[in-house]
This record gives structure tokens, C-alpha cells and sequence, in this order.
């Protein structure tokens, strides 16, 4: 966190050229919140419509198989999946697939339930907690990958504003996902 911690700046001090306090904003930062999100009806449409595209098997493995490559610490959560030795060994392997289409599926039921997402998650996000102990930065970025495989597919319909509006999605979905860390 580049050295930010709770107490670093004075309680109730505005944080520098920001009108949020220090405590409020370093709070958010180290604990996100998954509180209920505002969607404009623009913002709903460009994931709904984008979603109307995806190929969750297809797009789930190579989402899956892209976190396993960039971050490979996080094979450790999938050591009974096999070879996960290189890009053709995990691309290529049904435990992979199966559970990058699961993932997708998953994502599939949060857009639909896009108002309430936190509530829509609690579940997994209390099993990824206490009985898998995954790590919520990769929450994060599974949700970066999936972003690089959408824009791969979508070409010149991954538009600045879709982009947006998939980024705040994500970062929802990592906030419902990482509140039964905290």
C-alpha cells in the first residue's frame, strides 16, 4: 500500500488535494466496502450487452488460464488441476476449463443481480474466505484478466465507456467478494 496506514494522517484532516478525509479514504483503501452501487442505465447496458457476446467456456478458461500464466503464485490454489507447467498444459487442461466456465457463470448471475451484488455474493465470498483461503487481491486480478479477454474479443466495441463501465463492475465484484475477509 505505499506505506498508508490508518493513523498516518491525522484523524479527520483532509487528505491532500482531496475534500475526503484521511481516515475515510486510507479506511477505504485497506477495507473495501461493497456497499450498494449506483448503475446508470448507460453503464448497465454496455456490461449487459458486451455479456450477450461472452462465451463463458471459452472466455472463463482463457481468462483463467491467463491469471495462472501472469500470476503463477496463483497455481497454488488449483494444485490438484495437474500440469499447469505453461501456457499449452493450462490452456489446454478440462480442470481449467471447467472451472474458468464456472467462474464466468458466476460473474453471469452478479450481472444479473447487479443492484445487489454483495448480498448475491455472501456465500462465495465466504467460502473463498474460510474454507479456501484465497488471497482477495486475486479477485482482482482474475477481474483484470477477464477485462484483457473481453477487450481481445471485443475489438473496437470495447469502447473507453464499456471499459469503464466494466471496470466499476469489477471493482464491485471485488468488493462483494473480498467483504467476508473483513
Amino acid at each position: 500500500m505505499g506505506g498508508l496506514q490508518e493513523g498516518h494522517y491525522k484523524k479527520g484532516t483532509q487528505c491532500p488535494g482531496s475534500t475526503t478525509t484521511c481516515k475515510s479514504f486510507i479506511s477505504n483503501i485497506l477495507q473495501p466496502t461493497a456497499t450498494m452501487v449506483h448503475w446508470t442505465a448507460e453503464e448497465k447496458a454496455a456490461i449487459t450487452s458486451t455479456w450477450a457476446k461472452v462465451n463463458v467456456e471459452r472466455d472463463g478458461c482463457d481468462a483463467l488460464s491467463r491469471l495462472l500464466c501472469v500470476y503463477p503464485w496463483t497455481q497454488r490454489y488449483f494444485s490438484t488441476f495437474g500440469n499447469l507447467s505453461n501456457i499449452t498444459a493450462i490452456s489446454g487442461n478440462p480442470k481449467v476449463k471447467g472451472h474458468g466456465k464456472k467462474v464466468l457463470t458466476a460473474v453471469g448471475d452478479a450481472i444479473q443481480h447487479m443492484d445487489d451484488v454483495k448480498r448475491h455474493l455472501a456465500a462465495l465470498s465466504k467460502s473463498h474466505a474460510q474454507e479456501l483461503h484465497v488471497d482477495p487481491e486475486n479477485f482482482k486480478r482474475f477481474g483484470e484478466c477477464l477485462v484483457v479477454v473481453l477487450a481481445s474479443r471485443l475489438g473496437a466495441a470495447f469502447t473507453p465507456q464499456v471499459q469503464a463501465s466494466w471496470e466499476k463492475f469489477i471493482n464491485a465484484l471485488v468488493a462483494a467478494l473480498s467483504h467476508g475477509y473483513f
